[in-house]
């Protein structure tokens, strides 16, 4: 049986012409929006979701071609950024909420950080979890720093070759990042280990365009924004690993170009924050959503 958060209730909602997310939704109060990161699905928040449950609407999708939601075929953007966010802004409102406060950890963090840009009058607050902006990360990526994302240049080729060679040996592959990117390897147990490597392997075609999308169209929408000022006019808090130091660049400094109303803090776990540091991150998330919104 597929784990899933206790005390929620699931739906399936279109967002799109074709497209519903697989949702998992519980408690009241204003809404907070979590969005997951590869290779998971929304069980990845099960531990802040409970917590910040207690006095919010928490709203915890599979992003499209993820989970148990709908997996459109590579075409035009089907897998932009741009469209993902629009999926989450039409999710939200659908289940009643014009506004609403946003968090993501890795790819959610991704189109979280796009939801932020393009619906600013829709996101109170933003919180996105180690990773850095798409045009940000091509450029600090070079040298021999650029193999810890290897996969990054995999999944950049065109159509064919990293969807067979990824599929020829999904569960290593997805596993592969399971083990490396975690520092405790109980704070993801055999049950929920399971559901994302037979989520994952079942979406191998969408996850490959996710991430072809960000080597693509993503980079020419951040490019945009960068060129014409665009900022995120929201309280945003960002939490990563200390990578940046050991890569060469200044993450905080990074965001803070995009943010300027920014908290940038440093989390001593592994990649998958939210399930080796739950507490952490809740305690974060909670000083996000005390800060005051602009008028």
């Amino acid at each position: 049986m597929t784990p899933v958060i206790p005390g929620f209730d699931y739906r399936r909602v279109p967002v799109a012409d074709g497209v519903s997310l697989n949702v998992a939704v519980a408690g009241s109060g204003p809404a907070v929006v979590l969005l997951h990161g590869f290779p998971q699905t929304h069980l990845m928040w099960r531990h802040v979701a409970a917590d910040l449950a207690a006095d919010h609407t928490v709203i915890c999708p599979d992003l499209r071609g993820y989970g148990a939601s709908d997996k459109p075929g590579d075409t035009g953007a089907a897998y932009a950024k741009r469209t993902m966010a629009a999926d989450v802004v039409t999710l939200a409102r659908a289940l009643g909420h014009e506004r609403f406060a946003l968090a993501g950890h890795d790819r959610g963090a991704l189109v979280a950080f796009r939801a932020g840009l393009d619906h600013p009058a829709a996101i109170t607050h933003l919180a996105c979890l180690d990773v850095l902006p798409t045009l940000d990360m091509w450029e600090v990526m070079h040298g021999t720093t650029a193999a810890v994302g290897f996969h990054l240049y995999l999944m950049a080729q065109p159509p064919g070759l990293p969807e067979q060679m990824i599929a020829a040996s999904a569960d290593a592959f997805f596993g592969h990042f399971l083990d490396i990117w975690t520092n405790d390897p109980r704070a993801i147990p055999a049950d929920v280990r399971t559901a994302y490597l037979d989520a994952s392997r079942a979406a191998v075609p969408s996850i490959v365009a996710d991430y072809r999308a960000s080597a693509t169209v993503d980079v020419d929408h951040d490019r945009t924004d960068r060129e014409a000022g665009n900022r995120l006019r929201m309280p945003v808090a960002v939490l990563q690993q200390d990578w940046g130091a050991a890569l060469g660049f200044d993450a905080a400094a990074l965001w803070r170009a995009w943010a300027p109303d920014l908290r940038h803090t440093t989390v001593a776990c592994g990649h998958f924050m939210a399930e080796e540091a739950p507490a952490d991150i809740t305690g974060a998330l909670r000083d996000l959503l005390s800060r005051r919104v602009p008028a």
